[in-house]
């Protein structure tokens, strides 16, 4: 390993180099107009893994953007490592506020600034040098690797689900890798063994059928925005939980050995307020704020609007009213089963006196991986080794539709080895990775990807796909 370890720390400044290429590509999923730029992209991702000495490399077509796929199967009698990742980003705007232009990578104080650095592109990029330092210095890489890099995460990923069921005997695999995640904070490599599930909707009120005058007719016509508005409130209790019938009765608790492993993590909640701005912390009540984001269930009010919200006064009794909402879910707990029960609560809240329509945007299972499994605990020991530091077991509140879907549909374990804090903006402007996270992030997988050559084939669950 000291050759290959030799190579990425020689070669940090090329990494930075072919990172700022990567960065340059505005491949936005979203807007129309960049589609060249998603083709582009594409093309340069299939270059890159062909550079690095993958086989079998090709951009697959589908009905929206493409998804590049390549593998290198000649490493007899080891595991398989499928890694999932994606070169589409979001939208740079609102540009104003960038500190440096959105798709021109710049080091500043630390770190690296561009769309899409932390998410996804750097994380992928870690991989394809990892590997591409065990091809130069050895000639041959410690396992098996397969590629899935799409491109449209950032827009529902519609077309990957298609692809997985279609071409499921060439993804084949003994576990799955995936890079798309945070620490816990700086200096605290961190293995996310969780995520939550998502459902969300979105409910309609309609009352009078045209806009009124709220003189002539308040007091005497249904108000939409006031009828939802008490809808909204009572969905949940004064103690913080979520006030619908059955919604908690199949959460999974946390065992005894993950409250242990919780309560020794080095999370500060008093760092943590101070991040999101708040005056203080809230939630449901006898759990941590690590219980709440993580391990707990939730549901949030995202956008409530209806009636007049621009400039000035304009005094009128709204025709309609709407609330966009979503709950985060957590192991066992099923989403077509709680789209069911809010379906239910929302009609039960609704008076008579108005209409109601009410929509299911998206349904998401949670994930849990067991992580004693041997390439869990492989990637423990390959970041405590690359990062020189003690790592950790995390959950994370957000969701990864896919990964589920992918845990689902293979039954193997998933590894998610994140290098992003929890504070580099994915998403907003000044989009940033630490630079030392990404230069020891490197060094980590290679790391991993050599303790994963070390698993036996009866530990990782006695079947090599090769």
């Amino acid at each position: 390993m000291q050759r290959v370890t030799d190579y990425i720390k020689q070669n940090y400044d090329r990494y930075f180099q072919e990172l700022r290429e990567f960065c340059a590509i505005p491949s936005v999923s979203t807007r129309s107009e960049h589609k060249g730029d998603i083709q582009r992209c594409a093309e340069w991702v299939a270059n890159q893994m062909k550079s690095i000495g993958l086989e079998n490399v090709r951009v697959f077509p589908t009905a929206g953007h493409p998804i590049v796929y390549g593998d290198w199967l000649h490493a007899p009698g080891k595991p398989t490592l499928l890694f999932y990742g994606h070169y589409d980003v979001q939208p740079a705007e609102p540009l104003a506020l960038w500190q440096s232009p959105p798709w021109k990578l710049t080091l500043r104080n630390g770190d690296l600034y561009a769309r899409g650095v932390v998410d996804d592109k750097g994380q992928v990029l870690m991989h394809f040098k990892a590997l591409e330092a065990f091809m130069k210095m050895q000639r041959q890489l410690p396992v098996n690797v397969k590629f899935i890099i799409e491109g449209e995460e950032e827009v529902g990923s519609e077309n990957i689900y298609k692809f997985i069921h279609r071409e499921k005997d060439l993804l084949t695999c003994d576990g799955l890798l995936v890079s798309d995640t945070t620490m816990l904070g700086k200096g605290i490599p961190s293995v996310c063994y969780g995520l939550r599930g998502l459902c969300y909707f979105e409910v309609e009120i309609t009352g009078p059928t045209t806009d009124l005058h709220s003189g002539s007719f308040g007091g005497a016509v249904p108000n939409p925005i006031n009828i939802l508005c008490e809808m909204m409130a009572k969905l949940h209790d004064k103690d913080g939980r979520v006030a619908i019938p059955g919604f908690y009765q199949d959460v999974r608790p946390l065992t005894r050995t993950e409250r242990k492993e919780l309560k020794a993590l080095p999370f500060s909640e008093k760092r943590f307020q101070q991040t999101t701005g708040a005056r203080q912390l809230v939630g449901e009540k006898g759990c941590s704020t690590v219980e709440r984001i993580w391990a707990r269930p939730t549901l949030d009010i995202n956008g409530i609007y209806g009636g007049y919200t621009g400039e000035g006064a304009k005094t009128v009794i709204g025709s309609t009213a709407t609330a966009k909402f979503s709950t985060r879910l957590v192991a066992d707990q099923d989403p077509a089963t709680i789209s069911k029960l809010v379906r239910k609560h929302i009609e039960r809240l609704a008076p008579k006196s108005v209409s109601i329509k009410f929509t299911i945007h998206s349904e998401g299972d949670a994930w849990l991986a067991p992580f004693d499994h041997p390439l869990v605990q492989a990637g423990k020991r390959a970041l405590e080794k690359g990062f020189g530091k003690k790592a950790v077991f995390i959950r994370e509140g957000g969701s990864i539709p896919l990964v589920a879907m992918m845990h689902n549909e293979f039954k193997r374990p998933c590894i998610l080895l994140g290098y992003g804090l929890p504070n580099e903006n994915a998403h907003a402007p000044n989009e940033r990775l630490n630079l030392e996270n990404f230069q020891k992030g490197i060094l980590s997988l290679a790391y991993y990807y050599d303790e994963v050559s070390r698993v036996d084939d009866q530990s990782r669950g006695g079947r090599n796909p090769h």
